[in-house]
């Protein structure tokens, strides 16, 4: 099933397109946002199992937030693709890959206009991202386990301003990858059962009609599973929190000549079975970091 967030309520969107209002169709049981969903995942997936969707609204994607729109946590993992890792200048891990946060305030839908730090140094990372759906008993969680504690899976942006994640004496990541607009997700989550494969999806992303990354699951270091036993041995997992899985190679970081997200460009973004998200970029006066030193390929 796919689960979309339209003008802030959560609605079950069916296979042509339409939306059905999931509070008015379980009577007030669920919802009214998709916020509310996740923290009795298990009971309204088997509601949703058998509820009659369609004849509704058609969705229309700019309508659209955040699938999850009110996580606890955004947690990021690095250099998980091992082509990545080598264009950033570093060894594939060899333990749980870097983890970073984005922070809740960066979070947006899939159609959004992003204004553009001070510095000129904004980049894209591709990712797919996993929603969780089960919490409370979100620690320790076993790799053959670690799918069942996934609602589903969505399309996210990585946008990263290099200036800010570069400007201090050790590389920081959080502040870099935060800024307004910088955590699109969307169109909708999608539950990993409707998906072709939900460990080789292919996902990429293009900026003004040129790829620029693409790849596919098949080639993280670490799988879901892997990822999502590894953090949890270390903290709790909430429902509605997005894990970003990491980015394959193809970032204007490790580009040479070094490329990055000019005003007026469009940046579309998509991961098969799933879909896309589009951010159009403004030039801003406020906030963002300019550069003290010349860029080095260290990324993720």
């Amino acid at each position: 099933m796919k689960i979309a967030n339209l003008n802030g309520r959560a609605v079950l969107v069916a296979p042509d397109g339409t939306a059905t209002d999931v509070q008015k169709a379980s009577d007030g049981r669920f919802g009214p946002s998709a916020a509310d969903l996740y923290p009795v995942w298990a009971e309204f997936s088997d509601w949703a199992a058998t509820a009659q969707v369609g004849d509704g609204e058609q969705v229309q994607p700019e309508q659209l937030g955040a699938p999850s729109p009110a996580p606890t946590q955004i947690v990021a993992f690095g250099i998980n693709y091992a082509e990545h890792a080598t264009e950033s200048g570093f060894d594939s891990p060899v333990a749980l890959p870097p983890v970073f946060p984005k922070f809740v305030s960066s979070l947006s839908g899939p159609v959004t206009t992003v204004a553009l730090p001070e510095g000129g140094q904004t980049d894209w990372e591709v990712e797919l991202v996993a929603v969780i759906g089960r919490g409370t008993e979100g620690r320790t969680i076993s790799e053959d386990e670690a799918w069942d504690h996934v609602a589903g899976v969505t399309v996210g942006q990585d946008i990263s301003d290099r200036a800010s994640q570069f400007s201090t004496p050790a590389p920081q990541f959080g502040m870099g990858k935060s800024f307004p607009g910088f955590a699109p997700t969307g169109p909708w989550l999608v539950t990993v059962d409707e998906l072709p494969n939900r460990d080789d999806l292919e996902l990429q992303c293009t900026l003004d009609g040129q790829t620029m990354q693409k790849g596919r699951t098949s080639n993280l270091i670490y799988s879901v599973p892997q990822l999502i036993a590894g953090l949890s041995g270390v903290i709790t997992l909430y429902p509605g929190d997005l894990v970003f899985t990491g980015t394959p190679e193809g970032v204007g970081l490790g580009r040479d000549p070094q490329v990055f997200i000019q005003p007026g460009q469009e940046l579309v973004t998509s991961i098969e079975g799933i879909g896309e998200l589009r951010q159009k970029f403004v030039a801003s006066g406020e906030g963002g970091a300019k550069p003290v030193r010349t860029l080095k390929k260290e990324g993720s």
